[in-house]
C-alpha cells in the first residue's frame, strides 16, 4: 500500500470515538446544571410532576454515580469486547458503537422526565448502554493504531488518535455551555447522540478500510487463523511487565476523569471570582493541551524511546498539582494546564507499550482488561468522592475542607502509580528494557516486514500444492 494509505486509515481512526468522548463529558461541562436548582420560585407540582424545573437536582453523589456506572460497566464489559474483537476481527464489533447510540438517547431521554422519579433511573440506564459502547469502541481504535503503525510510528499513531479522540472533549467543553444556554439542555444532549451516530457511521468506513488493506497485505488469513485458536485462558500468559503497566495507567487516571468530572464546581467553590464558564473553561484546559501536544509527543518518544522512565517521571511531576489545589490560592489554569501536560505524555507512553509486551494476536483482550481495569478504578474513585464530598442539598458551597479531602485522596493514587512505574522501570530493565527502547524502526527491518509477508503466501501455496499431490496420491 502507499505510506498515505496508513494515515488516511489513521484519520478516519481518530473519528471513531469522537462522539463518545463528547457525550461522556457532557455532565462535567454542566454540573451546575445537574446539580442545580431543582424548581423554580413559586412552582407548580402538574400530575405529579414539577412544573418550572432549572437543574436536575441531583446531589453530588447522585451526579458522581453517573461515572461510576459508566466506569464498572466498561470494567465488565471491556475484558469480552477485546476478546470478540480479537476472535471475530474488527467486522464484528458493530455492535459496540450502536450501544454508543442507544445509550446516548437514554440518557438524553432522561432529561425529559426530570423532576420526576423516572428521571435518574433513566439516566442511569442510559450510561449504563452507553459506558458498554465505548470503551469497547476504544479498544478497536487502539488496536487497528497498533497494528498498522507497531514498530514505525507507534507513539506518533497513538498520540493522533488520542488527541483527535480528545478534540470531542475539548469541544465540548468550548461550545457545551454556550448552546446549552440557548437551546437548552435536551437540545443539547441530543445533539451529543448525533455525534455518536457519527461515530457509528465511521466505524463501518475504518472497519472496511482496515479489511481491505490486511486483504492487500495478504495477512488476514493468517491473522484470523492464529485467532481463531486465542482461547480466554491465554490472559495467563500476560508478563508481569503488562500488569504493572495496566496498575500505572490506572492510578495515574484515577487522578484524571474523576477530577475532570468535579473539578468546575470545585473552582466555583474555592475561587468565588470564577463564574461557571471560566470554571469550566479553566477545567478544559487539561484537554486542550493533550489536543496540541499529544502528537508532538509521540514523536519525540518514538525517537528516544524512555517510555517506562517517562511514566515514572509523569507521575512524580504531578503530585504538586493536588498539593496546590487544596492547600494554596494559585490560580487553577496553573494547575491543568500542568495535569495536561503530564497527562499527554503519560497517556502517549502508556498505551503503545501494551502492543511493545504482547502478541498481536491477543492485543485487543490486553487492551481490553487495561481499559476494564482503568474503569474500575475510575469507578471505585469516583465513589470514593461522592462520598467525601457528601449528600448535600443541591446547589449547596461544598465545605472547603471536603475538597481537601478529595486532593489528598488524589495524591495518594498519584504515589501509588510512582510505585508501580518504578517497579516497570525495574522488571523492564531485568527483561531487555523493551519498553524504554525507540521503536523507529530502520529501512531494512521495513524490508523485512515485506518479506514476511511474501513468505507466508509462498508457503501458504506450497501448502495447498503438498496437500493436492498428496489427495491425489
Amino acid at each position: 500500500w502507499p505510506q498515505y494509505f496508513r494515515f488516511v486509515l489513521l484519520f478516519f481512526n481518530c473519528l471513531l470515538s469522537f462522539g463518545s468522548y463528547f457525550c461522556f463529558d457532557i455532565p462535567s461541562v454542566l454540573q451546575d446544571q445537574f446539580q442545580g436548582k431543582l424548581t423554580c420560585p413559586n412552582a407548580t407540582v402538574i400530575n405529579g410532576t414539577v412544573d418550572c424545573v432549572l437543574g436536575l437536582g441531583m446531589t453530588p453523589q447522585e451526579y458522581n454515580f453517573l461515572f461510576v456506572i459508566h466506569s464498572w460497566t466498561n470494567a465488565v464489559v471491556l475484558i469480552l469486547a477485546g476478546f470478540l474483537i480479537d476472535k471475530l476481527g474488527n467486522f464484528g464489533v458493530y455492535l459496540f458503537p450502536l450501544l454508543c447510540v442507544l445509550g446516548s438517547s437514554l440518557f438524553a431521554l432522561g432529561s425529559h422526565f426530570k423532576g420526576t422519579p423516572h428521571m435518574l433511573p433513566i439516566m442511569l440506564i442510559g450510561r449504563l448502554l452507553f459506558g458498554s459502547g465505548s470503551g469497547s469502541v476504544m479498544i478497536l481504535q487502539d488496536r487497528i493504531t497498533a497494528f498498522w503503525f507497531k514498530g514505525k510510528e507507534l507513539s506518533l499513531g497513538f498520540g493522533l488518535t488520542l488527541g483527535f479522540s480528545r478534540l470531542g472533549s475539548v469541544l465540548n467543553f468550548f461550545i457545551t455551555n454556550t448552546f446549552e444556554e440557548r437551546y437548552g439542555m435536551q437540545w443539547t444532549l441530543w445533539g451529543g447522540v448525533l455525534l455518536c451516530v457519527m461515530g457509528f457511521i465511521i466505524t463501518i468506513i475504518v472497519g472496511c478500510m482496515d479489511k481491505t488493506g490486511m486483504r492487500r497485505l495478504g495477512l488476514d488469513g493468517a491473522i484470523q487463523e492464529e485467532s481463531s485458536k486465542l482461547k480466554i485462558q491465554d490472559l495467563k500468559q500476560l508478563s508481569l511487565r503488562y500488569w504493572l503497566l495496566v496498575l500505572t495507567t490506572m492510578f495515574f487516571y484515577n487522578v484524571i476523569f474523576p477530577f475532570i468530572a468535579d473539578a468546575s464546581k470545585f473552582i466555583q467553590d474555592k475561587f468565588s471570582s470564577y463564574s461557571q464558564k471560566e470554571a469550566v473553561y479553566t477545567v478544559g484546559a487539561i484537554y486542550d493541551v493533550a489536543l496540541l501536544f499529544t502528537a508532538v509527543v509521540g514523536i519525540i518518544i518514538d525517537n528516544i524511546g524512555l517510555r517506562a522512565i517517562f511514566t515514572l517521571v509523569c507521575a512524580i511531576l504531578t503530585l504538586p498539582v493536588f498539593g496546590l489545589l487544596a492547600f494554596t490560592y494559585v490560580p487553577p489554569l496553573v494547575s491543568t494546564i500542568w495535569l495536561g501536560v503530564t497527562y499527554s505524555i503519560t497517556a502517549v507512553s502508556t498505551w503503545p507499550s501494551i502492543a511493545l509486551v504482547v502478541p498481536q494476536v491477543t492485543l485487543g483482550t490486553a487492551i481490553g482488561v487495561a481499559n476494564s481495569v482503568q474503569m474500575l478504578g475510575n469507578g471505585v474513585a469516583n465513589l470514593i468522592i461522592g462520598q467525601i464530598l457528601g449528600t448535600v442539598a443541591s446547589g449547596t458551597k461544598i465545605p472547603l475542607w471536603r475538597w481537601q479531602w478529595m486532593m489528598v485522596f488524589m495524591l495518594a493514587n498519584m504515589v501509588s502509580c510512582i510505585v508501580t512505574a518504578a517497579l516497570l522501570n525495574i522488571v523492564d530493565h531485568r527483561q531487555g528494557g523493551t519498553l524504554n527502547k525507540t521503536s523507529k524502526r530502520s529501512e531494512q527491518a521495513e524490508r523485512d516486514l515485506v518479506k514476511e509477508s511474501l513468505n507466508h503466501r509462498e508457503d501458504e501455496r506450497d501448502y495447498k500444492a503438498i496437500k493436492s499431490n498428496y489427495i491425489k496420491f
